[in-house]
């Protein structure tokens, strides 16, 4: 079969040849790909630098993706993690880890929007109390997940939805999916200490930033805290400004304070796939707005490298 494979982290996936996969029977089942999204974590995970990955080469990245199963129905599944992902025209699946779509579900669509919009939809729904009027702060929403997350954090009930990041021209689309206000993250330090002030009442914050800026913001936002001994849960996702962050021990100490991480480890297996139907159903309804590209699995060489550049999420189609 063909698929992108990885010879080397430090170059991009070509279209080769590799080995078809084989069912090792009890829930697995063979699944012929129809749509795989190009995430961040794919590039990662290709790149040997993602937290769960190991130095076992060649490998097929993806995680996730739609496909059609021995039945003829199309499911959206998840993968284990595994060095057969689902950047191919077959991969192996456990069906536990897959959800049925409608028949009239749009692939790329579910394809393109699961992985992005799993990060807000499970850490809302499973690392912290959220309840529908609270204030959520969006860090880092100028990206494909934070702009899933402030059109989440609307669709789960939030009160109020404060968008953050550095790019101003997709911050200022941010209002039409949901957000409430935004704040900009580039800047005078102190400026942008006086911006966040405005978060300073919140109740959730969802970080895809972490590293210097995480910290700056915290700092700035518990310093102008109001109530200090009102809750305030920081759940980290993503970590694109840095990997560590020269977190204040006051920060713990000088508020009510918790920080949570959420993704693979912290939440397991049962949890993930008991959120697939819902976010798969709103999905479906056509309920967020997603911007898709779907591109040839044969492109899969350009689509990597258009990836860190395209505002789009890249969908790539193994039999287009």
């Amino acid at each position: 079969m063909k698929a992108a494979v990885v010879s080397s982290f430090d170059s991009a996936p070509r279209y080769e040849d590799f080995p078809a996969p084989v069912a090792a029977g009890g829930d697995d089942v063979i699944i012929d790909v129809v749509a795989a999204g190009l995430h961040p974590r794919v590039r990662s995970q290709a790149a040997g630098s993602h937290y769960t990955s190991t130095d076992e080469l060649p490998l097929v990245p993806g995680v996730d993706g739609v496909g059609r199963g021995p039945d003829g129905a199309l499911r959206y599944f998840l993968l284990r993690d595994t060095t057969r992902g689902s950047m191919a025209e077959q991969v192996v699946v456990d069906a536990r880890g897959s959800v049925v779509l409608p028949d009239d579900a749009d692939p790329v669509a579910v394809a393109a929007a699961m992985n992005p919009a799993m990060s807000s939809w499970v850490a809302l729904r499973q690392r912290v109390p959220f309840q529908p009027g609270q204030k959520v702060l969006v860090l880092g929403a100028t990206g494909n997940s934070g702009q899933m997350a402030v059109q989440i954090t609307r669709l789960l009930g939030a009160g109020e939805i404060i968008a953050a990041g550095r790019d101003a021209d997709r911050l200022a689309r941010l209002p039409a999916l949901g957000a409430t206000s935004t704040v900009r993250l580039d800047g005078d330090p102190d400026a942008v200490a006086s911006r966040l002030a405005e978060a300073a009442d919140v109740d959730v914050v969802i970080d895809y930033v972490w590293g210097e800026v995480t910290a700056a913001a915290m700092a700035a936002i518990i310093t102008a805290r109001p109530d200090r001994g009102k809750p305030l849960s920081w759940i980290e996702i993503g970590s694109v400004a840095g990997l560590t962050a020269p977190i204040p021990s006051a920060a713990l100490r000088a508020a009510r304070l918790q920080i949570v991480g959420s993704g693979v480890g912290s939440i397991g297996p049962r949890e993930y796939v008991a959120e697939l139907p819902a976010l798969a159903r709103e999905i479906t309804n056509g309920s967020l707005v997603i911007d898709a590209q779907p591109r040839p699995l044969a492109d899969v060489e350009q689509a990597w490298a258009d990836a860190a550049s395209t505002p789009h999420r890249i969908v790539l189609l193994p039999r287009p």
